[in-house]
């Protein structure tokens, strides 16, 4: 097509993908629209978050190519002779994509260097797995100036199964979770109890669990557990929780030592620290961790970039030195993971509030 070569900014069409039931049928819809509108090129692109440890980011990658070889088949058989190519790409693994203001980046920055003006999407697209995104996503693509429209496909009726996302394994998960719980809030008479209460606390507990575990497995696991992964994660966290409470104690020392001390030589500040962890869980541990720690308050977190309030030097220089982010990565990623540069030494921590000489803000 003369036409598209020798105006190449208007005629291209840029389409993420993902595993859904309505991919197929995208993927038509997307063929169909570029012969209709005599663009040149479909740009399939798989928008894969940032990971950096060996193991996670070869399958991930691992995956997203099998889907895109599978997604360009089923395009090449729909041109079938038209004047359309077909390009694919993974995007984004080397950024933390979180948000839909994240994801509408990685794609709008694409499209732009490759000259593509709409975007075609999967009305069953789910960019942050579970988490319904794809509404704000098609908002932020709007206002970056791309036309945007969903591929017309009725959506069918999902059944809710127990063998869903979640699995068989994620629903015991929570159960053992849930289940352990409310035996501590009974303080454990199941065990101490007569055999009315083990009879008692069996009952109510696993109707408990049961429940639980069936509203919300879908929802706290977003993907099938690898109980062989999840149990390597319980023991590294057994060997954090104690590196955890020295940490406690420790700055506990330094708090009581403040607080004794004559001129109480505070130095409160604002910080700002981009940890090296991804995912609900990762973040959360980190997070809270540094809470724990006296002396460190995590005031708002965004993304991966953690606000923490540090009340003294010490609290600061410590936080800025990642110890707690490599123990978290140690749990999460293994041993390997834990060998990271400082957030100071990457240049991934700020001081956000200031004094004066007078020692005000």
């Amino acid at each position: 097509m003369s036409d598209a070569e020798s105006e190449p900014d208007a005629g291209g069409i840029l389409v993420p993908v993902g595993e859904s039931v309505t991919l197929r049928n995208t993927v038509a819809y997307a063929v169909q629209v570029a012969e209709e509108t005599d663009a040149a090129v479909i740009h399939f692109v798989v928008p894969v978050a940032w990971r950096d440890f060996g193991e996670t980011s070869n399958a991930e990658r691992s995956r997203s190519g099998s889907l895109l070889e599978r997604v360009e088949v089923w395009a090449n058989e729909d041109v079938d002779g038209a004047d359309v190519s077909v390009e694919t790409a993974i995007i984004g693994d080397d950024e933390y994509l979180f948000s839909p203001d994240d994801y509408a980046a990685v794609l709008a920055a694409y499209a732009s260097s490759n000259g593509l003006d709409r975007v075609v999407v999967d009305p069953e697209y789910s960019p942050g797995g579970n988490v319904p995104l794809l509404r704000p996503l098609e908002v932020e693509l709007v206002r970056r100036g791309f036309a945007v429209e969903e591929a017309p496909i009725g959506q069918p009726t999902r059944r809710q199964q127990l063998l869903g996302r979640g699995g068989t394994a994620g629903f015991g998960i929570i159960f053992v979770i849930t289940f352990g719980f409310y035996q501590l809030l009974g303080g454990f008479t199941i065990v101490t109890g007569d055999a009315f209460d083990f009879w008692y606390e069996l009952l109510t507990g696993t109707i408990t669990a049961a429940v639980v575990a069936g509203a919300l497995h879908r929802i706290t696991i977003s993907g099938t557990p690898h109980p062989a992964r999840t149990a390597i994660r319980v023991g590294r966290l057994c060997l954090y929780i104690p590196y955890l409470v020295y940490e406690i104690v420790k700055s506990n020392v330094l708090i009581t030592f403040i607080i004794l001390h004559p001129k109480l030589p505070i130095e409160p500040r604002m910080t700002r620290v981009q940890s090296a962890v991804w995912g609900g869980p990762a973040i959360t541990t980190l997070a809270n961790s540094i809470t724990l720690t006296p002396g460190t308050l995590t005031v708002r977190s965004d993304g991966h970039d953690l606000y923490v309030h540090a009340l003294f030097p010490a609290a600061r220089e410590g936080l800025f030195d990642g110890a707690l982010e490599r123990a978290v990565r140690f749990v999460f990623y293994g041993r390997a993971s834990a060998a990271i540069a400082t957030p100071e030494e990457r240049g991934d921590c700020e001081i956000l509030t200031e004094t004066d000489e007078e020692g005000e803000v």
